[in-house]
């Protein structure tokens, strides 16, 4: 049984509780003929505390929120880096990408910087290129990561055709204005505040990382020459 299937039989636990007791109670006031007066307060009390656990259940119904239902993504599992990248640089995406992947609900990976796609992981479909739509552009003027918690919801997830066809949420997490790295859940509304905080720790040290990497390239040719 799974986490959904136990919550929802507990959710109407309350309710099968307080029927199964009032329709007792009932037949029990049915096939007795001579009621004494304590029996009627017994009868009584047991109605109202039937009652009480249908109401239970129903509102029970109402507060405590169905957990989402997880999906297989659509594609195939991958790894894929630029292979003109340095050995260091290769090192740190592979060191993060998988922390991610193994400790957070993301189960695609995309890291975009300066027009080139540096990193590809996890469930991937067949489209490689990535093209800045308006969220992601945003992302990239304002440098504010955006999460989009179900991603069919919005309108704008035609231009996430470099994720899984069914993802479920997605945030898209910048490094800089230069580049961003896309994340791609397999349930909606799963990513927590802590992830979220974790995912921007992540994200400064890769833009460190690139900003850096791309000073030495720069002394490197100057010296050089």
């Amino acid at each position: 049984m799974t986490k959904s299937d136990q919550n929802q039989v507990l959710r109407l636990l309350p309710i099968v509780v307080g029927g199964l007791a009032g329709c007792l109670l009932l037949a029990n006031r049915l096939f007795t003929p001579d009621l004494t007066n304590s029996q009627s307060r017994s009868d009584a009390l047991g109605v109202i505390v039937s009652a009480v656990l249908i109401l239970t259940g129903l509102l029970w119904q109402q507060v405590q929120p169905r957990t989402p239902e997880q999906v297989d993504l659509i594609g195939e599992e991958g790894f894929e880096l630029d292979p003109t990248l340095a050995d260091a640089l290769k090192t740190e995406l592979a060191w993060a990408s998988h922390l991610l992947l193994t400790n957070t609900v993301t189960r695609s990976l995309i890291v975009w910087y300066d027009g080139k796609l540096l990193l590809r992981r996890g469930i991937l479909p067949a489209q490689r290129e990535v093209t800045p739509g308006p969220i992601l552009q945003r992302v990239l003027d304002k440098q504010v990561p955006v999460y989009l918690v179900a991603l069919k919801v919005y309108p704008g997830r035609i231009e996430f055709d470099y994720l899984p066809e069914n993802t479920q949420g997605v945030i898209c997490q910048p490094l800089g204005n230069r580049g961003a790295m896309i994340l791609a859940a397999n349930t909606p509304r799963s990513y927590t505040r802590q992830d979220e905080k974790w995912i921007g720790a992540i994200a400064a040290k890769l833009e460190h990382t690139l900003a850096g990497s791309e000073a030495r390239g720069i002394r490197s040719q100057e010296s050089e020459v």
